[in-house]
């Protein structure tokens, strides 16, 4: 029997006691090897994970492992604790109940008595990979309980401190001013609200060879953050951001109210007045893609050259998108560069292709028609519910009525609840008649006689349904050709 034996430690068991769960990398490899010389298996190879969480399922170790497993190069898998392998019980149920015995391996982990040659010992796993869920359900919950009381107070709690501070090493969560950086941020604001643009500063900075925030070149969004983050009038504004669950890193943006916003927590950049002014001057501007129709293409477009995402301007009121990295500096990219009405053509020329040559236009009618009859039976039944609702309405008006009259509702509740039945109601009554109009809009004679096939324009909508990516490359010299290469998403 050949074992491979698995060994984890995350930075949360570095402070226990090495009699804790998981004790220390060498204390794990010595029992497990210890385990499998009594068992006179042979040891295959040792995979350990040093300072990675139990749910993280990037862990470069655990990935050999697993890879080594299909291709059967080992009998068993070896841990102290099934935790050690997956904290997640989605895992134990893939791999320890569902691919290892596919693959002929074995699962051992030596503390909690777990062994899939065990058929009664199933449920002891599953109890064991419930437990550990919830562990790492509480933990989360535990961690975000803390930094959301930090952020409650006002207390920064990022891994840097914001362009222009520094974190006061004196006081935990407080920033104080770095002077040389708070320079160009007053610098940033006082050219925007003389009238430059963003791309312009970005430009300017970039000349000078003052380093940006993140490192590498200023761009046109590094200076409309720093323009609208309330950090440099004193105020903490945290939480923008937080994760889909404690399964997964990804970040989600979180609505204004579920912010954490606490003023004056410490000294300001840039004063109240400049600040309003610099406001006022944003919101005077267009959006990127805002008003015109580039925004049927907003975060979907990206230029060739250099793979920055495009932003749209407007020259004799046409709309044109172009590279966002173009004018930051001379060197930073050659920039692609097209009008929206010509990729709006290409876009459509391209879907239009595509459908001629892989829709079947028969059966799209056909489909078309059985889409239409199955809505037509929706509506149907649904005007159908509403009007039911609308009789009993009626019918508890007409109680409403005789009680009045025979005396045995007083005259404030008779008011009140007519009130109520009334608007409810005439509600009703109104989604009852929009749905006998759509009803009347898609007869099965005109579905028939007027189908679209292809589509004859875009919309805001289409961009979203049927394009992943647009890349957008340089005209070449003497060409009035603009490399367009479509990512769709079906």
């Amino acid at each position: 029997m050949r074992a491979a034996i698995y060994c984890r430690l995350s930075e949360e068991d570095k402070g226990k006691a090495d009699g804790a769960d998981s004790g220390s990398i060498q204390n794990q490899k010595m029992l497990l090897t210890q385990y499998a010389d009594a068992q006179g298996w042979e040891i295959y190879d040792i995979y350990s994970d040093d300072d990675y969480a139990g749910a993280d399922r990037n862990r470069p170790e655990f990935n050999r492992l697993l890879k080594d497993a299909e291709a059967k190069n080992f009998d068993v898998v070896l841990c102290k604790t099934q935790s050690r392998f997956t904290r997640e019980l989605e895992l134990v149920e893939k791999y320890i109940h569902g691919l290892f015995p596919i693959w002929g391996i074995r699962f051992v982990s030596v503390a909690d008595n777990c062994d899939t040659d065990d058929p009664g010992n199933k449920k002891t796993r599953q109890i064991n990979g419930l437990v550990n869920e919830w562990y790492l359900e509480d933990m989360s919950d535990s961690i975000k309980s803390v930094l959301n009381s930090r952020r409650s107070l006002g207390l920064h709690i990022g891994s840097s401190a914001p362009y222009g501070y520094a974190k006061d090493p004196a006081q935990k969560g407080h920033l104080i001013i770095d002077e040389e950086k708070a320079f160009t941020v007053r610098e940033v604001f006082s050219l925007f609200a003389n009238g430059q643009g963003k791309t312009s500063i970005a430009r300017e900075l970039n000349a000078r060879g003052i380093p940006s925030p993140g490192g590498g070149l200023w761009q046109y969004a590094t200076i409309s953050r720093m323009l609208q983050n309330e950090v440099y009038i004193g105020h903490m504004v945290q939480g923008r951001y937080g994760s889909v669950s404690y399964k997964t890193k990804r970040n989600m943006p979180k609505p204004p109210e579920l912010w954490f916003r606490v003023e004056n927590t410490h000294e300001a950049i840039i004063d109240e007045k400049q600040w309003q002014t610099v406001q006022r001057l944003i919101s005077e501007k267009s959006r990127p893609f805002a008003g015109n129709k580039a925004g049927a293409f907003a975060g979907r477009v990206y230029c060739a050259c250099c793979g920055s995402p495009m932003r749209s301007a407007r020259s004799h009121g046409e709309s044109y998108l172009r590279c966002s990295r173009r004018y930051i500096s001379k060197a930073a990219c050659p920039g692609g560069f097209i009008s929206v009405k010509r990729l709006e053509r290409t876009v459509l020329c391209e879907l239009n292709q595509l459908a001629s040559e892989h829709l079947d236009a028969d059966m799209l009618k056909e489909r078309c028609i059985q889409c239409s009859s199955s809505r037509q039976m929706q509506l149907s039944k649904r005007i159908s519910k509403l009007q039911g609702r609308i009789d009993m309405y009626s019918e508890a008006m007409a109680k409403l009525y005789l009680h009045r009259a025979e005396g045995s509702i007083s005259e404030a509740d008779f008011s009140d609840t007519l009130k109520r039945i009334s608007s409810e109601k005439q509600r009703l009554m109104h989604a009852a008649a929009r749905g006998t109009a759509e009803l009347k809009q898609i007869s099965p004679s005109s579905t028939r006689e007027d189908i679209p096939v292809l589509l004859d324009a875009l919309n805001n909508a289409a961009p979203g349904a049927l394009i992943e990516r647009i890349y957008i490359g340089r005209r070449s010299p003497g060409s009035w050709e603009v490399p367009v290469e479509i990512h769709w998403s079906f």
